[in-house]
């Protein structure tokens, strides 16, 4: 944790330097992350939401400590040094279970909290913002604090008996949804220094009430709404004009602003989102929206190549399982017809995330990258429809495979972050040519 909190030191003393935070379970998107780390010798945070990974597995399969071994797997894979990787645990409250009481869905969130700090994972945002059943809406800034403050006490007690550094933690009741906006969005209200100092009074005075007035010199961040968020078609850029009193009053505290759903801002933006300190930035469905573009245009690339027999039809699987399995996408599309086709493929809340896992998918993916091992890829296609990324392999940037590619088209919005954030190195490494 000492690398993380030496980046809020820094920014803290004027520096415009930040950290960014991969928030996905994807293999080439941690993959792409953690080469992003290599390429900038840095550190590499890497988060978790509730809805992922818990004690029941979320819809990755995973327990905490299942996600763990498998990020320092891949870091094993990428030749990462894991002492520079950082596991964090996105919205830890009672998000997952926010149909039941209260009660009983604050139990279930401790348990995975605990879960979480026993795995390793030091940096834990505490979201008990969501109002369960029975409750209010929206909750008291008291509640959510109160909440808060429990499940703090509880990853307390985790670090003291699993040792290792102490967590740190992210607060803040003003959290834009997971994943993007649900419908379609106009004009975005910046949150206001007032309300941003109540959470930050109320929370303090929770914490203290509570014995872990200690604790909260560990909350080094807080969420609020910096005027940024993303539909289905539509994104809301950052108006730096606009946060501008907000942006003043985190000056003279000693916590920096986490900004969500951050994906799809330009380079400029997210420059101007570190300087006015929105020192953490978190991405998710921007990285897998760019997975999907690059694996998209590699079954194109495949069937063009070999001809439909024997192809994968990776987008074809995928659109058949989605239609069979509409859980994950249903709600969110409600528009009928071709609409709901663009929504379910384009969308950037790129609800096809969840449907990457799905065996038929895993299967579908290793069809495709195996057909295109068979041959060396035809790099006139490649430049048709990943020309960036010809570009690169005629340079000797990356390599012409299939895994490179799309590893690549990740690490567009990786090294945009890195920039942003001042971790990114101006020259990319060449890839070493055989002999």
């Amino acid at each position: 944790m000492s690398l993380l909190l030496e980046s809020i030191r820094q920014h803290k003393a004027g520096q415009p330097t930040g950290i960014y935070s991969v928030c996905s379970a994807h293999p080439l998107v941690l993959e792409a992350a953690l080469r992003q780390g290599l390429e900038d010798d840095s550190v590499v945070l890497i988060e978790a939401t509730s809805n992922q990974v818990n004690q029941f597995g979320g819809y990755t399969g995973m327990q905490p400590a299942d996600f763990r071994d498998f990020v320092f797997g891949l870091a094993d894979k990428a030749g990462f040094d894991t002492a520079r990787l950082i596991l964090g645990g996105d919205h830890l409250g009672p998000n997952a279970w926010r149909q039941l009481p209260a009660a009983e869905a604050m139990v279930l969130a401790g348990d995975m909290v605990r879960g979480y700090v026993a795995a390793g994972f030091r940096k834990i945002h505490l979201d008990c913002s969501m109002s369960c059943a029975g409750d209010p809406l929206p909750l008291s800034d008291a509640v959510v604090a109160g909440r808060a403050a429990q499940l703090c006490a509880i990853a307390e007690a985790a670090w003291r008996d699993a040792g290792g550094d102490a967590p740190v933690y992210v607060i803040g009741t003003e959290v834009p949804v997971p994943g993007g906006a649900h419908e379609e969005l106009g004009e975005l209200a910046v949150t206001s220094p007032q309300a941003a100092a109540q959470t930050l009074k109320v929370h303090r005075e929770v914490f203290a009430a509570a014995g872990l007035g200690d604790t909260f010199e560990r909350v080094i961040a807080m969420v609020v709404q910096p005027g940024v968020e993303f539909d289905h078609h539509k994104v809301v850029r950052y108006n730096a004009a606009k946060a501008e009193t907000l942006s003043a009053f985190i000056e003279a505290e000693p916590l920096v602003f986490e900004a969500h759903s951050t994906d799809y801002q330009s380079d400029t933006a997210l420059a101007e989102l570190v300087r006015d300190h929105f020192a953490i930035l978190k991405v998710g469905p921007g990285l897998t929206f760019a997975l999907r573009e690059a694996l998209y245009a590699l079954d194109v690339i495949e069937r063009e190549s070999i001809g439909e027999f024997g192809a994968s039809h990776l987008k074809a699987v995928i659109a058949q399982v989605m239609q069979e399995e509409p859980d994950y996408w249903l709600p969110y599309y409600a528009q009928p017809g071709h609409q709901q086709y663009l929504d379910r493929n384009y969308s950037l809340s790129d609800r096809i995330r969840y449907y990457w896992p799905h065996p038929k998918v895993v299967a579908a993916q290793q069809t495709l990258f195996a057909n295109l091992a068979k041959q060396p890829l035809l790099m006139t296609l490649v430049s048709q429809y990943l020309p960036e990324q010809a570009k690169k392999v005629a340079d000797g940037r990356i390599a012409a495979t299939a895994e490179a590619l799309v590893i690549d088209k990740i690490m567009e919005v990786t090294r945009s972050y890195a920039a942003a954030c001042g971790m990114a190195r101006s020259v990319e490494p060449r890839v070493r040519r055989a002999a």
